[in-house]
């Protein structure tokens, strides 16, 4: 039986951590925002460097691995097709790691930029704040899920022998590790894991959930109150919840449904809301600014401290991409059965690459539009204070037929949710267990269990009323240790993977492969 092999461990350490935070967010809020601003200084600014040199590291080590030996390695060896057809599985990738905070931020990120010195001092306000979210949202941040999905969909799909069944962060690392991930290494590293997991989580329910509430407040005129936006939390961990209990099927249809659904959204924008030349002008010119800009932006770090931007945002970014990074890649891993690693590595870009972007240009590009065009200052509001939501929510007064936009936004930020949050319980839920098979489900208890966990402490920061600074301060703090984890699961792979390339092939393994 499957309860005979539970980790309890797993199990209750997070348990009891996630209620005592959560607790203290609602007891004691003014001092728990004080420790967070003092940690996040603390990492975020005395060791900024290692975030920012760890982002340009991994992203260079996936276009080394799609285009080296390692590429031609296909997961679950030769003669196996993939598992999914390209359309299903680019979007379950894009829906299972862009939780409803991609369309908090495509509606919002430009107008934060836009308030910051350092756009001014980059000279053209419009064009550098329709560049960073694509920066911030680009190669980067999706290089931590694409080398993790390709080192984990190794080891599920490969890799054999002792430690085949255990999927989890530390036994990716038992290569470089070896025994060690038996013992309190192993364990350390599981747990800072599914804290990192539940942080990051936590992070993107807080943030963008209120804009759930916000639309809907409006659309049926109710009070839009902290008690409302907690039972529309509960609401979408319900759905998601129901989704993953039905299994693979549930989550493959729903993803599939999510991009059609989210494609209306964004051609209502394009081509409804009047700014269509405008959009698709800003989004070109945006991108070529991103490609003539990448490496300054990549590496630049403020030393003089002049404005603290790359402290405040671009650091983190990537620390909230590598807190995800704890579920989403083994989800991405999972479905990438029968693909090349090349595959994985391009097809990962493509997909995620483009799902982000059209979100970013069009929905950003529309508020812009309004803007620099017709006077709705959503800049001012934002840098004065007003919340982010009801400054979205402006935006969408403009719309035609905005009680259906407002609709569309808040359907399509609960389908987000739910096709994110199914696939990462699916995968957090196998933490559970000492040894699951590769084709082995959890119980759907297990999946229930993290399902109700993942939403305590988002439901904490929000009766705390944190604002993003604080939550920044959350994925920041949890993603230093994930650091370092994950070049232990890189070293790993590249470990093993030359290991599978000498069984197979010597004289490959000595050369570069197609």
């Amino acid at each position: 039986m499957k309860n005979g092999r539970l980790d309890y461990i797993s199990l209750i350490v997070p348990l009891l951590g996630i209620v005592t935070l959560s607790a203290l967010f609602i007891a004691m809020p003014e001092q728990s925002q004080n420790f967070l601003y003092t940690v996040r200084s603390f990492l975020g600014d005395g060791f900024g460097l290692y975030y920012i040199l760890l982002g340009v590291l991994i992203f260079g080590t996936t276009i080394y691995i799609a285009f080296s030996k390692y590429g031609s390695i296909r997961l679950g060896g030769a003669g196996n097709p993939p598992a999914y057809s390209n359309f299903t599985w680019g979007a379950m990738i894009f829906t299972s790691t862009m939780a409803a905070d991609i369309i908090f931020f495509s509606l919002s990120e430009w107008a934060m930029y836009a308030a910051e010195p350092r756009i001014s001092e980059l000279g053209d306000v419009q064009l550098w704040s329709a560049t960073f979210p694509l920066f911030h949202w680009g190669p980067i941040a999706w290089s931590f899920y694409i080398v993790l999905a390709v080192a984990l969909g190794f080891m599920l799909h490969n890799r054999g022998g002792k430690g085949a069944g255990k999927q989890k962060f530390s036994e990716a690392c038992r290569p470089i590790l070896g025994s060690y991930v038996d013992g309190i290494a192993g364990r350390a590293i599981d747990l800072t894991a599914i804290f990192a997991l539940l942080a990051g989580t936590a992070t993107t329910f807080s943030l963008a959930t209120p804009l759930i509430s916000g639309s809907l407040a409006r659309i049926f005129g109710l009070d839009d109150s902290t008690a409302f936006t907690i039972i529309i939390l509960i609401t979408v961990a319900v759905i998601y919840t129901t989704a993953v209990v039905i299994g693979m099927k549930a989550i493959a249809g729903l993803a599939k449904f999510s991009v059609h659904f989210f494609s209306v959204m964004l051609l209502y924008f394009l081509l409804l809301g009047g700014e269509t030349r405008f959009i698709l002008e800003s989004g070109v010119s945006a991108l070529g600014n991103l490609a003539q800009n990448f490496v300054g932006l990549a590496t630049w770090a403020d030393p003089m401290r002049q404005n603290s931007f790359p402290q405040n945002w671009t650091i983190f970014y990537w620390a909230y991409w590598m807190a995800w990074c704890v579920a989403t890649p083994f989800f991405v891993g999972m479905i990438s059965r029968g693909r090349t690693i090349k595959n994985v590595v391009l097809g990962g870009y493509a997909w995620g690459l483009t799902g982000t972007f059209t979100s970013f240009i069009i929905l950003g590009g529309y508020g812009m539009a309004q803007q620099f065009l017709h006077g709705v200052d959503t800049i001012i509001l934002i840098y004065e204070g007003v919340p982010v939501t009801y400054a979205i929510l402006g935006v969408f007064e403009t719309l035609p037929f905005t009680t259906l936009a407002l609709l569309m936004l808040a359907l399509n930020m609960i389908i987000f949710y739910a096709t994110t949050f199914d696939a990462l319980t699916m995968v957090v839920s196998k933490y559970s267990y000492k040894e699951l098979h590769e084709h082995e489900e959890p119980s759907k208890k297990m999946r229930i269990f993290w399902s109700v966990l993942f939403i305590i402490l988002p439901t904490g920061l929000i009766f705390s009323e944190s604002a993003l600074h604080n939550l920044q301060s959350v994925a920041i703090i949890a993603a230093f240790p994930i650091g370092i984890i994950i070049l232990l699961i890189v070293a790993s792979f590249f470990k093993d993977a030359q290991k599978l390339l000498q069984e197979e092939n010597p004289k490959l393994s000595e050369g570069v492969g197609k």
